[in-house]
């Protein structure tokens, strides 16, 4: 019984080990460019500018881009189980799934002509 997990623990161990391995090396094989950016807490490159406690504000445009990712996404992960059974669910499995697709292809027409995808 438990020969069964020995490929799954020898996978956990090499990963770990890979992880472990690229951790402690990086710092003697990586470059060494420091300069003031870098070395500042937030290490973009951007020279940092004091805000208020608040944040900034960012536009509303960021949200609908993001809620429009999920739910995109969401539509891959509900296409994959069908993927995999399609034979099984025969024609009412294709009938629900072309609903689905129709409803999520209306939803991302309507957002392509109100400009949801144009990025400014």
């Amino acid at each position: 019984m438990l020969s069964n997990y020995v490929p799954i623990i020898g996978l956990f161990v090499l990963a770990a080990a890979f992880a472990l391995f690229s951790v402690t090396a990086a710092p003697y094989v990586g470059p060494r460019r420091h300069n003031r950016a870098k070395l500042e807490p937030y290490e973009c490159g951007i020279e940092p500018v004091d805000q208020p406690l608040t944040g900034g504000r960012f536009p509303v445009k960021y949200y609908l881009t993001a809620m429009l990712f999920i739910v995109f996404d969401i539509e891959i992960v509900f296409l994959y189980p069908w993927a995999v059974h399609n034979d099984a669910l025969g024609v009412f499995g294709l009938v629900a799934m072309a609903v689905f697709i129709g409803t999520v292809f209306i939803a991302f027409a309507y957002e392509w002509r109100r400009g949801g995808l144009e990025w400014d």
